[in-house]
């Protein structure tokens, strides 16, 4: 399911949207926490009336708050030998009945934070997958990663963190209910007390968030850096720029490191502090309470008791209240990270049409296109007109900007045209299914991509219905049969990440074989073979004329040798067409297309007299190398010394693989 463009939400409603997905574990979450805290507060007030009863003493309850009475009425009627037995268990029940409430809590609040995380990251690869390539070319690869990773799972403890701290306030509110009932001076006053340490812990919170954003952005820049370093490693040690990449990567870490280190100093004295401001709100209220039950002495150490064993037991609930604060000031940076990554009204989608898509009858035809880079001014293309019928092949030369690839780049609408129209058959190609309109074209550009997988995974890419025998027919007219079937597994064979086991030219062929799999109808090449050598390009070449055959081919070439054939060539120069015709004709006009030609061929006759120079030489010293090793065999035949006799041998095998080498150049000049 596409994602839908111009969407627009706040941090707080995207949470809320992916949340309200699972209501059942969110109510099991807060009902189970709310069970625990209410079995929390009720199993801590009945312990110490309990224990006075059980030790005899509950005689001095009789003077103590009407909570006392009311929670040892339901075992007054018991004999009393049952009693106590009765409350044991009852306390007992209780501490099992909170424990078993807490863990089914957390079991929930896992299960919504696994699924919330899922769904983050479904909903941001199905962003990745339906936005435009234009946000690729200003996104980084490994921030990408990043944010569908380690910040989307960040991002849904944002929602089990606020039902944890929902269910902590519940618990707060129950044990301060109990200490109402006990002595409402008591709490008012601890009331006031208390939340100084809150107000100390929000300053701490807000540090907090400020150490986790910073900590974030460089999360973001160090794993983004790294792929982009991995990626280019081959540039960084050609340039001998290790040390380099090493200082800087190395200032990523340290300052990363520096800042966990102030985020854990931040974040481990929230506890103790908050311990210290506690502690010294317990002695005031011991002192109050000495002048409050002044006229109920007997029962003052039982109230108190009970009193600060609650308080105590609410304390840590207390200083969970600020930790959940805390823990939502960390997640709240992810939280904005993954609202930007999953928000769509600012990124653009390509609009899909309502006509189906049912093969080409006609033609392709550019009407006034002009196109510019979003951001950019100025244009690179302007009002381009051609023509390219059904069947026929249309060529694009000219030198490097002039807005071939990006010319080509419209037909399957990766951009659309600013000004102008594409029109298939007459009609608009904005109107088409695009679904239907790109897989019914195949495109093989100058850089090839293969995926970390298998041979034939790589060749079935666009048609995985694709049979065995469907595959190694399309192998052999890609001239890349023979060279599969040598491979350690054949069709099994993995082919390292983006090809890197293969040549250039087999990873060309490889491309070719698998358009010629995907069975094209409209076909697009982006100089396919200007990077390779010369036996390498002349293979890929014939896999092209052979893959071109009875298709409607759309070809960008460096070298117009292989557009000869063309249908028609137009030559472009600064995003505009300046020439158009046949090879011969335009050879004629004596105008671009003629002078690029006359320079070309040049360098390939200059290149060619090159060669013939190199196989003359390599052939002299062949056979000078030839010569002296007939000598030294005639000398090895009489020589009798065991160690000249080594010493010869090894002149000999010195003379072979250097004539060895010497073949191999031959042969390659000679192609």
């Amino acid at each position: 399911m596409a994602a839908s463009p111009g969407v627009s939400f706040t941090p707080r409603q995207m949470l809320w949207q992916v949340a309200k997905k699972y209501p059942l574990k969110i109510i099991a979450s807060i009902i189970t926490g709310f069970s625990g805290a209410l079995f929390n507060g009720i199993g801590t007030a009945l312990v110490v009336p309990i224990m006075l009863s059980l030790l005899g003493q509950d005689a001095i309850l009789k003077d103590g708050p009407p909570i006392f009475q009311m929670l040892l009425a339901p075992f007054q009627g018991l004999p009393e030998t049952y009693r106590y037995a009765a409350m044991a268990l009852a306390a007992l029940l209780l501490i099992v009945l909170k424990n078993a409430s807490n863990y089914l809590s957390a079991l929930a609040s896992g299960m919504l934070s696994r699924a919330m995380t899922s769904d983050l990251q479904r909903q941001g690869l199905d962003m990745i997958l339906s936005v435009d390539l234009e946000y690729f070319g200003k996104a980084q690869v490994g921030e990408l990663v990043n944010r569908l990773g380690g910040e989307m799972n960040r991002a849904a403890t944002a929602i089990t963190a606020t039902i944890r701290l929902f269910v902590t306030v519940a618990t707060v509110l129950v044990f301060l209910g109990i200490l109402l009932s006990i002595s409402w001076q008591l709490t008012i006053v601890a009331t006031l007390l208390l939340p100084i340490s809150s107000l100390v812990v929000q300053i701490l919170v807000k540090r907090t968030k400020h150490y986790s954003r910073a900590f974030t952005r460089l999360n973001s820049l160090y794993s983004g850096g790294l792929v982009e370093l991995i990626s280019g490693i081959r540039l960084v040690k050609s340039v001998v720029a290790e040390d380099r990449e090493y200082e800087r990567f190395a200032g990523y870490i340290n300052e990363r490191e520096d800042l966990n280190l102030k985020i854990q100093m931040n974040s481990g004295i929230v506890n103790p502090l908050g311990e210290v401001l506690n502690i010294s709100v317990l002695f005031i209220l011991i002192l109050l309470a000495r002048w409050l039950f002044q006229d109920q002495l007997a029962s003052l150490a039982a109230v108190m008791v009970t009193y600060l064993v609650l308080l105590n037991r609410l304390l840590p609930y207390i200083s969970q209240v600020n930790s959940g604060r805390n823990q939502l000031a960390q997640v709240s940076a992810s939280v904005d990270i993954v609202h930007n990554l999953l928000r769509t009204d600012n990124k653009s989608f390509m609009q899909n049409g309502a006509i189906s898509y049912s093969g080409l009858n006609e033609g392709i035809e550019f009407r006034n296109v002009c196109f510019h880079y979003p951001d950019v001014q100025n244009p690179v293309l302007q009002n381009i007109n051609l023509k390219l019928p059904k069947g026929t092949t249309l060529a694009l030369v000219g030198s490097s900007g002039a807005g071939k690839s990006t010319l080509a780049d419209l037909v399957p609408r990766f951009f659309d045209p600013t000004a102008g129209q594409i029109l298939v058959d007459g009609q608009d190609l904005k109107s088409f299914n695009i679904a239907q309109i790109r897989k019914a074209m195949g495109i093989v550009g100058q850089e090839t991509f293969l995926f970390n997988n298998t041979v034939r995974y790589n060749l079935a890419y666009g048609n995985f219905e694709a049979t065995d025998a469907e595959i190694l027919d399309a192998a052999k007219r890609a001239n890349a049969y023979d060279f599969i079937m040598n491979l350690p597994e054949g069709l099994d064979t993995m082919i390292g990440d983006r090809g890197v086991m293969l040549s250039g030219g087999q990873r060309q062929r490889l491309a070719i074989a698998r358009a010629l799999v995907q069975n094209p109808e409209i076909l697009i090449l982006d100089e396919a073979t200007s990077a390779l050598d010369t036996v390498s390009e002349r293979l890929v070449q014939e896999a092209i004329d052979e893959l071109s055959r009875d298709r409607t081919t759309l070809v960008i070439a460096h070298r117009l040798s292989t557009v000869r054939k063309a249908d028609q060539i137009a030559v472009m120069a600064s995003g505009q067409v300046v020439e158009l015709g046949t090879h011969e004709s335009l050879i004629k006009q004596n105008g671009t297309y003629s002078k690029l030609c006359q320079l070309q061929f040049q360098d390939e006759n200059s290149e060619q007299d090159r060669t013939s120079q190199q196989i003359a030489e390599t052939s002299y010293k062949f056979r000078s190398n030839l010569n002296n090793m007939t000598g030294l065999l005639s000398i090895l035949e009489y020589e009798e010394d065991e160690t000249e006799h080594a010493s010869i041998m090894e002149k000999i095998l010195e003379m072979l693989e250097e004539m060895l080498q010497d073949l191999e150049k031959v042969e390659g000049g000679a192609s």
